[in-house]
């Protein structure tokens, strides 16, 4: 399956569903500046002009949270989601809503080249009231889901993974911090990782 991704964008957390899921992953690396990939123009794939997308036989899938949910259903088995219609799929569909409108958003604000003193401060409040809940959720749990690594997982891994590079301040919510470390330290997110030049 080809995904397309840059370098620590929120495709790092399909890369690592793929990973985790043993599904052969094909890379095709995206210049998000120029819009262009190996093969050409990257917005004759992606219209919109950013990462991930994901070529299926149904054609080319985009959107993180939609990403993830289509690969934990290529295999069940491996119990990256919750099976369809069950209460604890909406669970995390609410949880991949939660990352994508709240915390993707919130954090990718810091890459703007045009942040200036005050949006910095109102971003790092909101945000901070996210992170809040976050840990009060996280109490007890080594994943989001609970015990068992989801694609939520992957997700909120990416996110949290953009404070060192935008110098957000996660240390006042250190089970955020320790969480990050756990996933860090599973395999699969380190071949991700390794794959995408991001750690050695």
């Amino acid at each position: 399956m080809k995904l397309y991704y840059s370098p620590g964008a929120c495709s790092l957390a399909p890369h690592i569903a793929m990973r985790e899921l043993g599904i052969p992953v094909e890379l095709s690396k995206v210049d998000l500046k120029a819009k262009q990939y190996d093969g050409g123009d990257y917005k004759q794939v992606n219209g919109k002009g950013y990462v991930p997308a994901v070529e299926t036989p149904a054609g080319v899938l985009t959107e993180a949270p939609v990403i993830l949910q289509y690969l934990a259903d290529q295999k069940p088995e491996a119990g990256l989601a919750p099976k369809a219609g069950e209460p604890a799929r909406y669970k995390l569909q609410e949880m991949l809503n939660f990352i994508t409108a709240e915390l993707h958003k919130g954090m990718g604000a810091f890459f703007s080249p045009g942040m200036n003193d005050g949006w910095r401060q109102a971003a790092t409040e909101r945000l901070g009231l996210r992170f809040d809940w976050l840990a009060k959720h996280m109490q007890g749990k080594q994943y989001v889901m609970g015990d068992k690594f989801t694609v939520a997982d992957a997700y909120l891994f990416t996110i949290l993974g953009w404070a060192g590079p935008t110098k957000f301040d996660l240390s006042k919510w250190p089970s955020l911090t320790e969480y990050h470390k756990r996933v860090a330290a599973r395999p699969k997110v380190q071949e991700a990782l390794k794959a995408e030049g991001l750690i050695q």
